[in-house]
Formats: C-alpha cells, structure tokens, sequence
C-alpha cells in the first residue's frame, strides 16, 4: 500500500522528498542516500547485496531518513521496472531517480574477455537505461522528476586499458543529451548528468583486473561525500551538467581539442604504472557478483596532501591547455558560437 496518497497531501505541509538510488550499496550511492537521509528523505535503495544495502539503510536511518531496500541488478530489464513500481507503490511518488550503477574492466582491450567488456556495458550503459526506462513513465504521469545519471569524466575523455567503460561513459552522455531532447517540454522534468572526476570509492578495488598488477589512483582523489552533496544539490536546482573536481568546460575543451593527445599519454601513464605495479592475481572483481566487503563510501586512497597536488595538476593542466589554444590560433567551440563557455 502506498505511503502517502499525492492527490490529498496538505499543500501547506512540505513532504520529505522521495528518491530511489542504484548501485547504493557503496560509494557514491551510499554517500548520497545518507546525505539524503540527513534531510529527512525517504528512499529506496538498489543492488545486487542486500547485506551492503542493509548496512547503508541502517546509516540512513540513523541519519534522519527512512530506507527500503530493493534487491536489484539493473542488468535485468524486468527488475528495474519492479524496482520501479515497487518504489512508486512505496513512496507514493518519486521525485528524484539516482541512476548510479558504474562497475570497470581494467585490462589492455584484447587481453581483457569479451564478457567482461559485456558485461561493464550491461552494468554502465544499459543499466541506467533501464533505469530511465522504468521511472520516465513515472515521471511523465506525475508531470515531474528528475533523473540524474552518474557519468565521471570518462563521459569526455577516454580512458586507455579500459576501453568498455569509456565506451559505456560517451555512450551514457549521448544517451543523457537525446533524452533531454525528448523531455524537454516538460518543465518539471529535469535529465541531470554528473561528471566527477576520480573519487576515493572502493570502486577500483572491486573492479575486474586483468592487468596482473595491483590497481590505484592518482592523486587528489574526491571525498565522495563531495559528489554525493553535489547530487542532493539537484533536487532543489536541477541542471544539466554538473562537473565535480574540475569545470566541465575543462572536461569539454579538452575532449574537442586534443582527444587523441591526452588518450596517448594515458595510455603511456599506464603502461609505466603497471610495469612497476606489485603483483596480483587477475580477478573478474565485482563483474558477474557483488564484492563481499560492500558498504563501504571510501575507498582509502584519499590523502589531504595528494588532493593539493590534484588541484595544482589540474590547474596547470588547463593552463597549458590554454597556452596550446592561443598558439594554434583557435578558440573554444562554444566561444567561436558567441556564448561563454560554462557549466549548463
């Protein structure tokens, strides 16, 4: 039976929001339903472990929230629409729909098994379709909701030895821009991607590793409570594209100007990073099943230290970026359009 009936709420009352969230069982989807839950929210929570999702469910609820757990993989269409159905009979709507599912092969491409690369596509691309799939007709009844799409910013720049999840990313931002195209005359439906950059999850520690060395990240990793404050942040002010870590228009200038320059020189990063790297037995990692140590936000790679150092890359990055512009003579696409170049 439905929590609440919409149709009779006291509009001089304001009802706690309602989202649903994938992949929240650690993370960025644990850390947003628990920023969340700090305001009151009722949520549902989605994933293949229903311990995790217990474990983070109990922290909402410390937190100020209520939280129902749903056993979900969002690579079986059917059970994102139950998913969905579920959430809607629970909540009594849904106003904001988490699609946050990410899951990664690191592995020179031909040496990484199709099914795995199959199965990151499943997980990245086609699950969050699904998850569109499931609330748009939700949305569409309600007259309003908003659906964020976790991206990163491998949505704009390529990532070598891990090739599925970049294709999973720039297909998930096409995706996300035609979507927008199909509501947009829908005021109160609102498609919002979110590109972070590399965050301290236990992401890298669970993802499949076909390298035979031990995976890491670079330096200035996010708190991913960063990110999760980030998504919250939509609920009230929906937007686009909302870049964490560094401007999108970085992300976008980079990706038109030099996107076979920087896909080189990451492929050489790695190349050296993983000649040296200690040793490790190859691992499907969380591909075909969730990882046992799930709940977890962080991933215990951040240090206050490594983040001033990825601040000042970044930084310099965009600089010489700059720098390379000015001496070819070009200028910025959107710039060239007569617009500045910002986050939408």
């Amino acid at each position: 039976m439905s929590r609440k009936d919409p149709s009779r709420k006291d509009p001089s009352r304001k009802d706690p929001i309602t989202v649903v969230i994938t992949g929240a069982s650690s993370g960025i989807g644990a850390a947003t339903a628990e920023a969340f839950a700090a305001k009151g929210a009722h949520l549902v929570l989605a994933a293949r472990n229903k311990g995790a999702l217990d474990l983070v469910a109990e922290r909402c609820r410390v937190a100020g929230g209520e939280a129902l757990v749903v056993v979900t993989d969002v690579t079986d269409a059917a059970a994102v629409q139950a998913l969905a159905v579920q959430a809607r009979d629970h909540l009594g709507r849904i106003d904001l729909w988490f699609s946050n599912v990410g899951i990664g092969a690191v592995g020179k491409y031909h040496e990484v098994p199709m099914e795995a690369h199959r199965q990151v596509i499943e997980a990245n691309l086609l699950g969050h379709m699904h998850d569109a799939h499931a609330v748009l007709p939700i949305f569409l009844a309600q007259k309003r909701g908003t659906f964020v799409n976790m991206i990163s910013i491998g949505g704009f720049l390529a990532a070598p030895w891990a090739a599925a999840y970049a294709a999973s990313k720039f297909g998930l931002r096409g995706f996300s821009e035609a979507l927008r195209g199909e509501v947009s005359q829908y005021p109160h439906i609102h498609i919002c991607d979110v590109y972070p950059t590399f965050v301290d999850t236990p992401a890298i520690a669970h993802a499949g590793n076909y390298t035979g060395g031990k995976t890491s990240v670079p330096p200035g990793v996010l708190d991913p409570r960063s990110v999760a404050r980030a998504v919250v942040r939509l609920a009230d002010r929906p937007r686009n594209t909302t870049a964490v870590g560094a401007p999108a228009a970085f992300m976008k200038i980079t990706q038109f100007a030099t996107p076979n320059l920087s896909a080189a020189m990451m492929n050489g990063f790695m190349g050296r990073y993983f000649a040296k790297a200690d040793p490790v037995p190859v691992t499907g990692g969380n591909l075909f099943q969730p990882p046992e140590d799930d709940g977890a936000v962080d991933g215990g790679f951040r240090r206050p230290k490594q983040r001033r150092a990825g601040i000042a890359v970044a930084g310099a990055g965009a600089a010489l970026l700059a720098g390379w512009l000015i001496a070819r003579g070009k200028s910025p696409p959107a710039r060239r359009e007569g617009r500045p170049v910002s986050e939408r």
